[in-house]
């Protein structure tokens, strides 16, 4: 161990090493900075620009915030952006705590104070939005933070951060923080390329270690025993349950015991058994809103409590003081009093459908320790600093909308890397809860996994293609999106096909073949043409043969004696059912509709399509059998070659039956042979026929047809053509890829083009217009506005309209109510509209633009038109999910009060509605809301919450 006079001897040598700049900006702080941070920090002292690449909770904002030093000691601007509200407000407060309020500044869309300051905190849109309209307020610019950066693989949002990069002048310093990806150098061998030199950092290494658990059999077990061996208990468990599912289900053998099924602990269970084991305060990720909820009154109707009467007192005084400005009356219908009952017993809920000021709270009293349990979506990963002891996933997978999806590794890193709080916590705790049919060994091999790539989602916009237009020119911005994270990407995958194309060529000359006989690439291709004939012709034939089967088979009457001539139930048969699609029997309201639900259903390759559209006869076999035919057992049509009457008694389900039946056919039949199979009247030889036999002569006329070493001539050809293929299949691929968001981009603008937007490099007083609206449905808000379809509309009218351009439904399926009056023909205009541009679309092979959906439409006209909060929300609405909601309304009825010019009556008409809108719980509640990430997903940003 070190003396104290070499370790100040060190801490020297490392001040010098650091530069004064740096080792004031250590000062500021109570830890020493780890190796990473220290590196990334003098790279950017150094002039360069930093990709840091780190786990969550490492400490990655200290190289964001020594951009912020370096801004104020050079007299510098620097913009920290992040992508969220709630991360800009969480971010802001740090940094006015540290330097003042008169110094920083926050632009979040909903916020804007002190924007002019030499560090502003903003979302990155706002940026984006700056870049475009080239804000004075990028003047003295020095450096960007662009805080989780991996957002870019975001499919809705992911192409702001990548124009923000790409538009940045080349004077300002990128600092750029993600998650652990493993395609970091990727990542940043782009940004070298469109920002110069960046440094690339990356650390795996997790300041607080994190312990993985599984928790079943009402214990927890380690998940490891060593660094990469599952717990042999975890496989004793596994199977044991294993045992236990394949064991009868009814009474069990004398003497004989079957091992019990491992039972999921109940709820309250597993937080009685987390604080018996010190491993509180914890989030339970939960994938499911209503199982949050449920969660929460679970453990209150348990009994459980958490907290002191001291912490009691405390969280209602937070909660009260951040809650006082919600009127008395609304109290019940946000379900406050719910909510403050589990507050004080240490356990609430945190999810995107809770009001903001509900879900701050929740984040304050977590972080001071006061909340021991919090009930999770995974939303709560994605969004601020609220790290805990030890995390819970309660099940391993989640609904995407439609299925329910397993957990991808980067997924499960994500919402486990809030395990363990730096400074707090020894070793933080990741606890999977077991459930039936869980293989330890997978479960280990998530948790084990270290592959997260990060791949770009980039495309060009309508709104992004007129604003590059009207800053550089077609020529000029084409250029710029070849310069996008995307083309890198494919480009680089291209690099890879074309090399494998290359190889193909070359092996292609080395398989040459050649005849002393004569041109045998001409006899090769003679052989090919002929080939492909013959294989078209037997495919008609065996076409026609198909459409005489079913023919036959749609002839046959009950009752009727046939030969089945192939398949397994070749020989004498007795029609029961004809099996007519849409016939009486075939319906099932017949006697002989009773055969045909046996089950005994043909299996063969047809079995779809013929039990959708075509006969397929139900029969008694000469073995008693009762089978459903199909076309497969008849290559040549059914013959009848006899009759039988069937008894009206007559009943597939009896042996008796069956039998006596059966026999009467045997008697019937005996003494006919097997008939013969029917002669095809010859007909007229086809032009294919034709041209077969005369490649036929050809062939056997060409000189190279009687060498001796013909066949193998052939094979070498044979390997040739293969190769042949293989080159021009990688070809297609190099050039399906190259350029792949150039083209994208040609799309675009032709769209525009023909609506008027641009004029060759000219952007159009409408394309203006356009370049002002940020929203997923910009092409169809323009078109709005341009058509003057909201002209006349009211405040409480126009809020409707607007809502269906950013409204997104949980449930596409429920009842939507609409607004009456005027504003219903309205949204049917936008929807024909929509329609119209739809079309438009796929002229050109894009599909850019959703439907407007109307399911808000009803909720924003009744706000905006003063109804009171217990009117509006219903049971498909929650609190968080109606604030969002009109914020987003409000965000875009701003842009269209822009880009309706200062001249135009929908500018007041959208600032009133505006006004109109921001009342209630929509002015009282925080900005910091969840906006921007709303059915996010950790891993590809595109998952639904369960309901």
């Amino acid at each position: 161990m070190s003396s104290p006079s070499q370790r100040y001897a060190a801490f020297r040598r490392q001040q010098v090493e650091d530069g004064p700049a740096l080792a004031a900006f250590q000062s500021l702080y109570d830890f020493r900075f780890d190796a990473f941070q220290r590196e990334a920090c003098q790279a950017l002292h150094a002039g360069h620009g930093v990709l840091v690449a780190a786990p969550t909770g490492s400490g990655k904002t200290v190289v964001g915030e020594f951009a912020v030093h370096l801004a104020f000691e050079q007299g510098r601007k620097c913009f920290y952006t992040t992508p969220i509200k709630a991360l800009s407000n969480q971010k802001y407060g740090d940094l006015v705590r540290r330097y003042g309020s008169d110094r920083v500044g926050l632009l979040t869309g909903d916020n804007s104070v002190n924007g002019e300051a030499p560090v502003v905190v903003m979302t990155t849109e706002v940026l984006r939005n700056m870049l475009y309209a080239g804000s004075s307020t990028l003047a003295g610019l020095g450096y960007v933070v662009l805080d989780e950066v991996h957002y870019l693989a975001d499919r809705f949002r992911g192409a702001v951060w990548e124009e923000v990069i790409i538009h940045l002048p080349a004077s300002v310093r990128v600092v750029a923080l993600s998650a652990t990806v493993s395609n970091a150098e990727e990542f940043g061998d782009w940004l070298s390329d469109v920002r110069g030199g960046t440094t690339v950092i990356v650390d795996e290494h997790r300041p607080v270690p994190l312990w993985q658990h599984m928790l079943a059999d009402g214990r927890l077990y380690d998940m490891f025993v060593e660094p990469t061996q599952v717990n042999p208990d975890l496989l004793r468990l596994a199977r044991r349950e294993e045992s236990a599912g394949r064991a009868s289900p009814g009474r069990p053998q004398r003497g004989a015991r079957r091992p019990p099924r491992l039972r999921p602990p109940s709820r309250p269970g597993i937080i009685e058994r987390l604080d018996g084991a010190a491993l509180l305060p914890a989030i339970v990720f939960i994938f499911s809103r209503a199982g949050c909820d449920a969660a929460v009154r679970q453990c209150l109707d348990a009994g459980l409590r958490l907290t002191t009467p001291e912490e009691t007192r405390l969280i209602t005084d937070v909660a009260q003081r951040r809650t006082a400005d919600i009127p008395e009356a609304d109290l019940p219908v946000l379900g406050y009093g719910e909510w403050l009952t589990g507050l004080q017993r240490g356990i609430a809920a945190h999810h995107a459908g809770l009001l903001p000021s509900f879900k701050e709270v929740v984040e304050e009293l977590f972080e001071a320790g006061l909340v021991r349990v919090v009930y999770a979506t995974e939303t709560l990963a994605l969004g601020i600093n609220m790290p805990a002891r030890t995390v819970v996933i309660e099940r391993l997978d989640k609904w995407n909308g439609e299925t329910h999806m397993a957990l991808t590794p980067g997924e499960y890193t994500q919402l486990t890397g809030r395990a363990g709080r730096r400074g707090i916590d020894v070793e933080g705790h990741a606890v999977v809860l077991w459930q039936p049919g869980m293989d330890p060994s997978a479960v280990a091999g998530l948790a084990g996994t270290r592959t997260y790539p990060l791949n770009s989602s980039f495309r060009p916009s309508y709104n992004m293609a007129v604003n590059l237009v009207r800053q550089a020119g077609m020529e000029r911005a084409t250029a710029v999106l070849e310069s996008s994270f995307a083309q890198f990407q494919a480009d680089r995958a291209v690099a890879g096909l074309v090399r494998q194309a290359k190889r193909a060529r070359a092996s292609l000359e080395a398989e040459a073949v050649t005849c002393e006989r004569g041109d045998f690439a001409g006899y090769w291709q003679l052989r090919q043409d002929l080939s492909r004939l013959e294989n078209e012709a037997a495919r008609q034939r065996t076409a026609a043969r198909r459409a005489e089967a079913i023919a036959s088979l749609g002839q046959l009457r009950r009752g009727d004696v046939i030969w089945v001539p192939g398949g397994r139930r070749a020989g004498t048969a007795i029609v029961l059912d004809p099996g007519v699609p849409g016939g009486r029997a075939e319906q099932g309201n017949g006697k002989g509709g009773r055969a045909g639900s046996e089950g005994h259903g043909d299996r063969g390759p047809h079995r779809g399509a013929d039990r959708a559209n075509l006969p397929l006869p139900v029969v008694l076999t000469a073995g008693r059998q009762v089978k459903r035919l199909s076309v497969a057992d008849f290559p040549v049509p059914a013959t009848v070659i006899d009759r039988v009457r069937i008894p009206t008694w007559f009943s597939p389900r009896s042996p008796k039956h069956r039998r006596d039946l059966a026999a009467a056919v045997q008697s019937k039949v005996a003494g006919l042979e097997e008939p013969a199979r029917p002669k095809r009247t010859p007909q007229p030889e086809s032009a294919g026929e034709q041209e077969i036999a005369r490649l036929r002569a050809a062939l056997r006329r060409h000189p190279c047809h009687a060498c001796p070493d013909r066949e193998a001539h052939v094979r070498k050809a044979e390997v040739r053509s293969r190769l042949e293929a293989e080159a021009g299949r990688l070809e297609a691929a190099v050039a399906g890829r190259s350029h792949v968001i150039a083209r994208t981009f040609q799309r675009v603008c032709t769209v525009l083009t023909q609506l008027g937007y641009l004029d060759g490099d000219r952007v159009t007083p409408e394309g203006r217009r356009l370049g002002d609206l940020y929203t997923e449905l910009d092409l169809l808000a323009a078109e709005c506005v341009r058509r003057g379809l909201w002209d006349d509309l009211s405040p409480a009218e126009l809020a409707a309209c607007v809502s269906a351009l950013t409204y997104e439904s949980r449930n596409p399926d429920a009842a939507v109510g609409l607004p009456s009056g005027q504003v219903r023909g309205v949204l049917t205009a936008m929807v024909s509209i929509w329609e119209e541009l739809d079309g438009v679309e796929k002229d050109n092979h894009l599909s850019f633009l959703r439907e407007p959906d109307l399911g808000f439409t009803w909720v924003a006209h009744a706000w905006a038109s003063g109804k009171p909060l217990e009117k509006v929300l219903g049971s498909d609405l929650t609190p968080g999910d109606f604030v969002r909601a009109v914020k987003q309304t409000i965000d875009l009825l701003g842009q269209v009060s822009v880009a309706a010019g200062p001249e135009s009556p929908l500018r007041a008409t959208a600032r009133a509605a505006t006004n109109a809108l921001r009342r209630g719980v929509v002015a009282y509640s925080s900005v910091e809301d969840e906006t921007d990430i709303e059915g996010a997903s950790v891993g590809d940003f595109s998952v639904v919450e369960e309901p």
